[in-house]
């Protein structure tokens, strides 16, 4: 049965918009390695998971307590699956949350992002039992850019304040599930 010829000219047509797309495809395996597209910068705060930065914890104050002396000098970022994004500070055992949603996170002024905050979070060692209906935000770079980056949050409920300063040494993060 002989192809009729709508059929025999569409797939010309057909060949002759495939041909320049394998052409481009035969062009980049040729090209070497270094050639190749660089994988997409990381962000932060990223993909699901968490994410430890190492630097100086410049203040943490809960109301009037002072907490920045036992301060740790790491500071965790969670991201959860559903966008939960969480800056954990530590100080003698305990730890202070200050929680968004990622996806009201927007630019902000000298190449930083800033989170909305809705909740301040606490607890003892790794377990966050308490939280807190606030207003706030958090100030933040990026610590896969290689420089140092500050993570800078304050937020406010009916009863009290929080506050919590973090700058990073500018070494590349390490990351946990």
């Amino acid at each position: 049965m002989a192809d009729s010829p709508s059929q025999t000219d569409g797939v010309r047509q057909t060949m002759r918009l495939f041909a320049p797309a394998a052409a481009l495809f035969s062009a980049a395996l040729a090209l070497p390695a270094s050639a190749a597209p660089a994988s997409p910068p990381e962000t932060f705060p990223g993909a699901p998971g968490v994410i430890t930065l190492s630097g100086k914890c410049a203040k943490l104050v809960v109301a009037k307590f002072d907490a920045t002396k036992g301060c740790k000098n790491e500071l965790a970022s969670v991201t959860l699956a559903n966008g939960t994004v969480t800056f954990i500070f530590t100080s003698d055992g305990k730890a202070l949350g200050f929680q968004g949603d990622g996806s009201g996170i927007k630019p902000a002024s000298n190449g930083n992002a800033r989170l909305p905050l809705t909740l301040v979070t606490t607890g003892v060692g790794n377990k966050m039992t308490g939280e807190v209906k606030v207003a706030g935000f958090c100030t933040f770079g990026n610590p896969y850019a290689g420089k140092p980056i500050a993570i800078e949050c304050t937020a406010e409920s009916k009863d009290s304040s929080f506050t919590g300063s973090f700058r990073t040494g500018g070494k590349l993060v390490k990351k946990g599930k």
